[in-house]
């Protein structure tokens, strides 16, 4: 809708406007959304069932609102999707600091406006977008920085008393009046700070410097927090967190096709790396995986949680790494590998926090153990369980009974007769190919399983069932330092540690 042409209170007053609260607003906005059975947060993910039904409660009930969860929730994202409940536009006194409601105005300078001028009174449009106040709590802040203080510096040009109305300087708070504002981090906020909005919260009006001033702001609190924050770094003072209404808990996602979705929709990939980089399902499956097993890891601090962002950046990076690849071989296309997951290390190392457990296996060991993991868990997904094998070649054949094949054994005896294998990350995809077909066995167990796929996708199956076997302990994996992974005998692997030929503690390559 266009700005409306409205000029003046008495064209205003004409018009039949009636002013309304915030959040009277997004509660009459809220109503059509849901009796028009549409989705108010359409770009929250992960939250239909859960999330988003206690903030259309609290909404509906005109509450100020807590978010308590772990980094990487969508707490500030849920606050922002809130400005699309306000109405499109909102008439404001012209001039006013503090965006005054021609009808019902609270600063000294409007309320002089209206004796002055009356229906002449000049009026302008805000928008919603604009209607959106956000302040992040840090031990810094101080309450002039949020309420306001008197500004002497005013007060001498203006030649006025410092008991002069004039001379305040209003804080962030007064000038998201008839919004939504939003402090993140709240525990992070001095309690003596928290203390100076109880009475915003409660009366709805503040206090600077002593002044017989009320204004009574009308605004929308949305606060938020990490739980760990209450033992870690401060608290939420408990006068306060009783005076918000709702507190609702947050969560990361429940699964991987949630989590999936939420990193194609906030991946900030360029059109043209999509052009000459394929992305296979398996490749995005698998990073969620990461994602979920860093989630419940015995090396990466729970408290701490495991951002959403993980999963983007190593999205990002999972693409630019092939891209590199493609351009220093001059390739105009190229495919994703399961050996360019090393190129994500720097996504996961930046997004987790250890526990001492962690701190002494190391950043990027804990790094290559997940990825490890996740081609563990992804893998029965795409191919038998190696350990069903195991269990059935213990276990007596019944006479009647077909033996049953192991479709890995070829390859695991490939290797077993003193055979090795490298994979580059940085390799042509016709060396890539010509490497993987080397391997006795290997081709022929994949196409028991995808007789339909292509060459690429199958040379994809091939790489990732060297490294799905490898984590069933069935041949062993080391990593390179030139980038990328040596299959070899896990038998003679561990031959060669006892022998103490493994290597010295300060050599690069990583036992997988």
């Amino acid at each position: 809708m266009d700005q409306p042409t409205i000029k003046t209170l008495g064209e205003l007053k004409k018009s039949g406007y009636q002013p309304k609260t915030v959040k009277e607003e997004i509660r009459q906005n809220l109503i059509k959304a849901i009796q028009q059975k549409q989705n108010p947060f359409p770009d929250i993910l992960g939250y239909e069932d859960s999330v988003i039904p206690d903030v259309e409660r609290a909404l509906l009930s005109k509450h100020n609102i807590l978010f308590l969860g772990l980094r990487g929730q969508a707490k500030t994202r849920m606050a922002r999707e809130m400005v699309n409940l306000l109405d499109e536009w909102i008439p404001i006194i012209e001039g006013s600091e503090i965006n005054d409601d021609p009808f019902q105005p609270i600063s000294l300078y409007a309320r002089k406006q209206l004796e002055e001028l009356g229906d002449a009174t000049p009026i302008s449009w805000w928008h919603r977008s604009e209607r959106y106040g956000e302040k992040l709590a840090t031990p810094d802040v101080s309450v002039a920085d949020l309420i306001g203080d008197v500004d002497p510096i005013k007060a001498a040009n203006l030649r006025l008393s410092f008991a002069d109305e004039n001379v305040i300087h209003y804080g962030i708070i007064p000038r998201s009046h008839r919004g939504i504002f939003v402090i993140n981090e709240l525990p992070d906020l001095q309690a003596r700070i928290q203390v100076s909005l109880f009475n915003i919260l409660q009366e709805g009006d503040i206090q600077i410097r002593g002044f017989k001033l009320r204004l009574p702001l009308d605004i929308l609190f949305v606060f938020t927090a990490n739980p760990e924050d209450y033992t870690n770094r401060g608290s939420i003072v408990t006068p306060l967190k009783d005076r918000i209404e709702s507190q609702i808990v947050t969560h990361y996602p429940k699964t991987v096709a949630v989590s999936r979705a939420i990193t194609a929709q906030e991946a900030r990939v360029l059109e043209e790396q999509m052009k000459r980089v394929e992305m296979p399902e398996l490749c995005r499956m698998l990073i969620e995986e990461i994602a979920m097993e860093a989630r419940k890891s015995e090396y990466v601090d729970q408290k701490s949680g495991v951002s959403a962002r993980l999963t983007i950046s190593a999205f990002e990076n999972l693409v630019s790494t092939a891209e590199r690849r493609a351009l220093r071989e001059g390739h105009p296309k190229t495919i994703v590998r399961i050996a360019d997951f090393i190129g994500i290390i720097p996504s996961i190392t930046g997004k987790i926090e250890l526990v001492y457990e962690g701190e002494q296996e190391g950043p990027m060991n804990v790094a290559y153990r997940l990825i490890g993991q996740g081609i563990r868990t992804l893998f029965t997904q795409y191919f038998p369980d190696p350990q069903s094998f195991k269990k059935s070649t213990r276990e007596p054949q019944n006479r009647k009974s077909k033996p049953v094949n192991n479709p890995y054994q070829p390859v695991i005896d490939w290797f077993g007769r003193g055979n090795d294998l490298l994979l580059l990350q940085d390799a042509t995809d016709e060396g890539y190919r010509e490497k993987l077909y080397q391997v006795d066995g290997l081709y022929a167990a994949v196409k028991q399983f995808y007789p339909s796929s292509d060459e690429t996708e199958v040379a994809l199956l091939m790489e990732f069932l060297l490294h799905g076997i490898s984590e069933f302990s069935l041949i062993s994996k080391k990593g390179v330092d030139a980038g990328g992974f040596a299959f070899g005998d896990i038998l003679g692997s561990m031959m060669n540690m006892s022998l103490g030929s493994f290597g010295d503690d300060d050599e690069e390559e990583e036992d997988l």
